[in-house]
Order: structure tokens, then sequence, then C-alpha cells
């Protein structure tokens, strides 16, 4: 190459180097900006104190999720504004737990199963939002008892009587007795839900990503009265879980 052309070659990529550092910095100003809206959205949709700025802004984010993708509707999840609350609902999905937090005006504590906990991908985010592993296939003490006490410190615990999912259409099993004791002991009132709509039914992680037209029905809230059978309690709070009274 000639020195003539050598220094023409020099000018273009002088002339080229800033221009692709301009380019480059605006592609990073817009992503920061679209960032800094995508959090304000989120700030803006969160409705529950989770005690943290991210927590709460993951918060905002299910319920844009719930609403926009799931098109969910639900009828007033009317918890207390303080105190105990046990919240129980039927288990169609693992879209479930998402479509409670999304209708919930409180942070809500989940009983979940040991082994559902433990994914890795998905620990971070159930301790972050305080759930409750359950040994199914051992001693459930330890959860009882940790779900005994924050409904003495005033928290809402939410769980799905079935221990597992169960669809209408499956042949009828008892709930779990875990409720009642936990209604006995706290005195705490129970809000029952029913959720319907699920496309994803009888899947977990796939429901998530599934459209749904997803609808939550509220009932009027229980209390588990003194002297009363846990079958009966347990046999009355099925059929609503399951939709036959309204």
């Amino acid at each position: 190459m000639s020195a003539a052309g050598a220094r023409r070659r020099s000018r273009r990529e002088r002339r080229t180097l800033p221009e692709g550092l301009g380019i480059g910095v605006a592609a990073v100003l817009a992503l920061v900006v679209l960032w800094r809206r995508a959090i304000a959205v989120c700030e803006k949709a969160n409705a529950a104190d989770w005690g943290g700025k991210w927590i709460n802004r993951l918060d905002g984010l299910i319920r844009i999720f719930c609403r926009k993708f799931h098109r969910l509707r639900h009828g007033k999840l009317r918890l207390p504004r303080s105190g105990p609350a046990l919240v129980a609902s039927n288990h169609v999905s693992g879209l479930d737990p998402l479509l409670l937090c999304a209708a919930s005006r409180r942070p809500l504590r989940f009983l979940i199963a040991r082994e559902e906990y433990e994914r890795w991908w998905l620990k971070w985010f159930f301790r972050a939002i305080g759930c409750i592993p359950v040994e199914r296939s051992r001693d459930p003490r330890a959860a009882f008892v940790a779900a005994r006490r924050a409904l003495e410190a005033g928290e809402v615990v939410a769980l799905f009587p079935h221990g597992r999912i169960h669809l209408d259409h499956h042949p009828p099993v008892a709930l779990k007795r875990g409720i009642a004791l936990l209604a006995r002991v706290s005195a705490a009132p129970i809000f029952p839900v029913r959720v319907e709509g699920v496309r994803g039914k009888g899947l977990t992680l796939p429901a998530v990503f599934l459209r749904s037209r997803a609808r939550l029905i509220p009932h009027a809230h229980l209390y588990y009265k003194k002297g009363e059978s846990a079958e009966h309690f347990l046999h009355q709070l099925a059929g609503i879980l399951a939709g036959e009274k309204k």
C-alpha cells in the first residue's frame, strides 16, 4: 500500500472510531433509560410491602405479569389490614402462588413442599418471600411451628390444603389437617379462594408461561369454631374450594 493510501485509511479509521463509540454510548444510555422506566412501572404496580425495595419491585412485576399476560380477574380478597390470617386455595398449577400474590394487598407466606423449595433456580425467590418448606415424606412439625410463629407475629400464611396439585376431575381426597390445627391454635380467620381459568392445569413451571384467563374467586372468611370437629371443618372448606358453594 502506498503512503498516500495508508494516510487515507488512517483518516477513515479515525472517523469510524468516534462514530462507533457514539453508537455504543447511545445504546447504553437507551438501556439505562429503559431499565429505569421498567423499575418505575414495577414500583407503581407494587401493592404489598414485603420489607425490601427489590422484593417490592418484584411484587409489582408479578402483578403486571398476572394481569397482562394471564389476564387475571379477581374479587376483593378482604384480608384484615393487620393481624394474622390464613389463605386457603385449591391447587391447580405452579402458577397459583403468583396469582394469589397478585390479588393480595399483604405479603403471603406460603407453605410449600421441601422438594419445590430446594430448586436451585427458585430457592432465592422462595427464601426472599418467606416461604415455609414442608417435609411431606418426613416430620412436618417444623413447618407447623414456623407457620404458627408467623401467625403469632401477625403475618398472613397461605397454603394449599390438598397438599399437592389436585384438579376437579381427580378423585376426592381429604384435606390436610394442618390448616385446621393452625386455625385452632391461632384463632386466625381463614380466607378461602378458588382458582379457575388456568390454562396449564396440572403443570408446575410450564403453567407460568402458558397464557391463561385466570380468575380468583374469594369467599367469605371462616373461623374454626370452638368444639367443632376437624373433619366437619375440613369438609366445609373442601366444598368451598371445589366450587360447590358460592
